[in-house]
C-alpha cells in the first residue's frame, strides 16, 4: 500500500481554499489547509507535507516570504504558487526563491494536479 501524499495548502482565501483541498483530495492526495503562513509555520505539517501550495499574496507573510523562511530553517518542501497577480516580477522571485511551479488564479485542475505532481516527482511544471 502506497503512502498518501500530504499537501499542505496555505491561503487565506476561505473559497480556493476549500476548492484546492477537494480537487486534490479528490486525487487522493491528504491535503490540511493553513488561512496563513504564520498558522502554518505552527503546525506539525511544517515537518511532513510533500508539498507546499501557497498564494503570492496573503494577509501577512507572503507565500514568498514562508518559502524563504521555509528554506532558512533547513526545510527543502517543494512549493507551488498561486496567484490572482500574475506579475513577472513576483513569478522572478518566487523561482529565485525555489519555487516549482507558478499558477494564475483562476487555474485549471489538470494544471494544478500537474505542478504538485511534478513537484512531488522532483520535477518542474513551468
Amino acid at each position: 500500500m502506497s503512502m498518501l501524499s500530504m499537501i499542505s495548502v496555505v491561503d487565506d482565501d476561505e473559497l480556493v481554499r476549500e476548492a484546492t483541498d477537494n480537487l486534490l483530495s479528490s486525487e487522493g492526495y491528504l491535503v490540511h489547509t493553513f488561512a496563513s503562513a504564520e498558522e502554518f509555520l505552527q503546525s506539525p505539517q511544517v515537518n511532513d507535507c510533500a508539498c507546499v501550495v501557497a498564494d503570492v499574496q496573503m494577509t501577512g507573510m507572503s507565500g514568498v516570504d514562508l518559502l524563504i523562511h521555509m528554506r532558512a530553517q533547513g526545510h527543502s518542501t517543494p512549493f507551488v504558487f498561486i496567484t490572482a497577480f500574475p506579475e513577472d516580477r513576483v513569478r522572478d522571485q518566487a523561482r529565485k526563491a525555489g519555487a516549482i511551479g507558478f499558477l494564475a488564479k483562476p487555474f485549471t485542475a489538470p494544471d494544478l494536479i500537474k505542478h504538485v505532481e511534478a513537484a512531488i516527482g522532483g520535477g518542474d511544471a513551468g
